[in-house]
């Protein structure tokens, strides 16, 4: 695809990375063309982004008028049709979970933003992939990283280093956190991001999906990745290596770069729009463990994943319900993780589940968190 137009499907598009993806297909204009999109209720932006691209394909959950030449699909239709290469998943939630499937089941490249869908079925995803000669490139900046890491690297890995922000509220005491309003929550002090990654990322409930996308994505076992709070978000992630050597990648929290670097892969290439590192100034990188007990919802997933079966589907479910309810004001900081503790104790986990059984396992979590909130259960 060196000298050819690399032809794009992106599912979230006007999400935060599904903007941040057509800002690089605006820079590179004679590099990708845009095949087909998909958005949720965000139809304005949506309009201005059909208008600009001229996708063939389109979906969205609101009707809008359409233009005789552009047609409607479903979002498995734009993931699987033929003349897409890659397909970029930005969606959040399990939205894009079967659009993904139908792309990894049609051979495609697929470049993925979206935690859940990994921690949802990464056992699944990862096997369709192999059948099917398809590929998983991860976009978080933290997997890009590690990827990156790993490039060119045949020796055994000791250890994966993930690291977080610790988001706005580190440090704080609990009678302080059940006072935070979604709008202290939507504050990061590092990175822009769309409200749900945001609210996890202060709950650092992101990062225990991420040690999930890592085992599943590079095949490393869940006892060799570990977290550590690095409040400058400049080193995205880092691994080490048997004989002690450790690698790092650096960059200004930016997610074009990671973006970029999926679409463009195996190339390099410069932008400058792209904010670089001034070495020249000084630098303060330091690191911090995770303190036990002060990331509750971080403990419950880091649980889900050692306990395995649908306990991450169901993990998943539950976070997404207990954060839009935070995000309306109808439960208080704390209770998210309250809300998720109380779905996953009374889960009866399937050990190998099948897709059917996935989303009946979501559905059941959805209901179930719901009833928790409403302290019916």
């Amino acid at each position: 695809m060196v000298n050819q137009v690399k032809k794009l499907a992106i599912l979230g598009s006007t999400g935060s990375i599904g903007q941040q993806t057509l800002d690089i297909v605006r820079k590179f204009p004679d590099k990708f063309a845009v095949v087909g999109i998909a958005c949720g209720h965000n139809t304005n932006l949506f309009i201005e982004q059909i208008k600009e691209f001229s996708p063939r394909l389109v979906h969205s959950v609101a009707d809008i008028s359409l233009p005789n030449h552009i047609q409607r699909a479903s979002m498995e239709e734009i993931a699987s049709r033929p003349d897409v290469h890659t397909v970029v998943v930005a969606t959040t939630g399990k939205a894009g979970l079967r659009p993904t499937i139908a792309a990894l089941k049609a051979g495609k490249t697929v470049a993925i933003a979206n935690k859940e869908i990994l921690v949802m079925a990464g056992k699944l995803l990862v096997n369709l992939a192999y059948k099917h000669n398809a590929t998983i490139l991860p976009i978080d900046s933290e997997h890009c990283a590690i990827w990156q890491c790993l490039e060119g690297e045949d020796a055994p890995v000791s250890r994966i280093l993930l690291t977080a922000s610790g988001g706005p509220f580190i440090n704080w005491p609990p009678d302080k956190l059940a006072k935070v309003t979604a709008s202290d929550a939507l504050k990061h002090p590092t990175w822009k991001m769309g409200p749900k990654v945001t609210i996890d990322s202060a709950t650092l409930f992101n990062k225990g999906l991420e040690v999930m996308e890592a085992h599943w994505i590079f095949e490393i076992p869940y006892e060799r990745i570990e977290i550590l709070i690095h409040r400058q978000s400049i080193v995205h992630s880092m691994v080490e290596f048997q004989d002690g050597s450790v690698k790092a990648q650096l960059s200004n929290p930016d997610m074009h770069l990671p973006i970029q670097y999926a679409l463009f892969y195996p190339q390099r290439v410069s932008n400058d729009s792209i904010s670089r590192i001034d070495f020249n100034k000084p630098q303060t990188l330091a690191f911090e463990p995770v303190v036990d007990g002060d990331f509750p919802c971080l403990q419950l997933a880091l649980e889900a994943a050692r306990k395995g079966g649908t306990y991450p589907a169901v993990l998943c479910a539950a976070d997404e319900v207990a954060v839009e309810l935070f995000l309306i004001n109808s439960i208080r900081f704390t209770e998210i993780a309250t809300i998720i503790e109380k779905t996953l104790s009374i889960h009866d986990s399937i050990i190998n589940p099948t897709l059917d059984e996935i989303v009946l396992s979501d559905t059941w979590a959805r209901e179930t968190a719901l009833k928790a909130a409403r302290k019916e259960i």
